[in-house]
């Protein structure tokens, strides 16, 4: 099996193990990137290029809520069709992956998958939001990857120092660039990043500037730019879909629906990460169940009212706690089935290879 062009997507030797695992040599099976989705639809990188793609019906179909679907950026084993549709079989492990909460079955919805880096886009105009910022940095953190802020627009902003050192205070352990599309300031600091068969996930709301980014980086215009309203900054959704985009440096980029509201799924070791201070005043209770209310010896109440703790940063984090509660108490009630779910579907993708093969 020969995967020098998967490699350029990103396949590696954890994902390899995996495919040795599932002993596929005998079958015409071939790794595949998933670079685009579009509802059931699929489009697939393999060492053949990019084509079409669909699930294997008879895998994928039953019990439908737990089943692993495939997401963007998601390495896959599928069958190639010179003449149609490549048949994806069976979905691998993740490396890493960012989940929000589907409300409406109540479980967890995979957005992105295997990337390296997680860019969350900051707007120096007027929706700059330290809160949705507090909230982007507890998914990137829980993802498995590691998160950058980059503070788009900077040409919309003649001293950006104040800002910055605003996002500082909450993220001491993340690497804050700014940046600017037009003047190309500060592009060349994302060098370390944007780097060969290295994948990005870009997050932030709508007319946060990352489709001028991805053209800014790839130099041509890969992506369709709406403008933003002047009024209140805001503006309309450009990518409609989720894909992922390869640079010429065979860096690849990956972009999703911009999101102004992020449903959490169980991020409670992203929290332990950005709210860190309040973890460490919590050790110094009095009580080691402190609820933080009446206690005496609350360490955290002392903080609040000494100022050495904002009410606002105490405020948001009680928010994202009880988000992230419900989406554990879903997730935990969900455990048996989707993992029940997934040997299901190796056992099946195996027995079906045993038929095929």
């Amino acid at each position: 099996m020969s995967n020098n062009n998967i490699e350029k997507y990103g396949y590696n030797d954890f994902f390899e193990k995996q495919v040795n695992e599932l002993k596929i040599s005998a079958t015409d099976l071939i790794p595949a990137r998933v670079v685009e989705v579009q509802k059931e639809q699929y489009k697939l990188a393999t060492e053949y290029g990019e084509s079409d793609g669909k699930l294997k019906g008879a895998l994928f179909y039953n019990d439908k809520i737990h089943n692993v679907y495939p997401t963007v950026g998601d390495f896959v084993l599928a069958q190639h069709n010179p003449l149609g549709e490549d048949i994806i079989y069976h979905v691998l492990e993740r490396k890493s992956k960012f989940s929000r909460l589907d409300s409406f079955n109540n479980v967890e919805q995979i957005v992105a998958a295997n990337f390296d880096y997680v860019f969350i886009m900051l707007s120096l105009n007027n929706d700059f939001s330290l809160k949705r910022t507090e909230r982007y940095l507890t998914a990137a953190w829980q993802s498995g990857a590691s998160p950058v802020i980059i503070m788009t627009k900077a040409d919309l902003c003649s001293d950006y120092s104040s800002q910055k050192e605003e996002v500082e205070k909450i993220a001491p352990l993340v690497p804050i660039i700014a940046v600017s599309s037009i003047t190309k300031e500060g592009l060349e600091g994302l060098g370390t990043y944007i780097a060969p068969y290295k994948t990005i996930v870009f997050l932030g709301s709508s007319g946060i500037g990352k489709s001028s980014l991805v053209n800014a980086l790839s130099g041509e215009e890969v992506m369709k730019v709406n403008t933003i309203r002047e009024d209140d900054s805001k503006g309309r959704h450009t990518t409609t879909h989720r894909q992922l985009i390869k640079l010429k440096n065979d860096a690849m980029i990956i972009d999703t629906p911009g999101m102004r509201e992020l449903g959490l799924w169980n991020v409670s070791e992203g929290l332990d990460i950005v709210f860190d201070e309040i973890e460490e005043l919590s050790k110094k209770c009095k009580f080691k169940d402190c609820a933080h209310e009446k206690e005496p010896g609350c360490a955290v109440r002392d903080a609040l009212e000494s100022g050495e703790l904002s009410r606002e940063r105490w405020d948001n984090y009680i928010k994202l706690k009880k988000e992230a509660m419900f989406a554990k108490q879903k997730e935990d009630s969900n455990l048996r089935s989707k993992e029940k779910a997934k040997w299901k579907s190796i056992s099946k993708f195996q027995k079906e290879l045993k038929r095929r093969y």
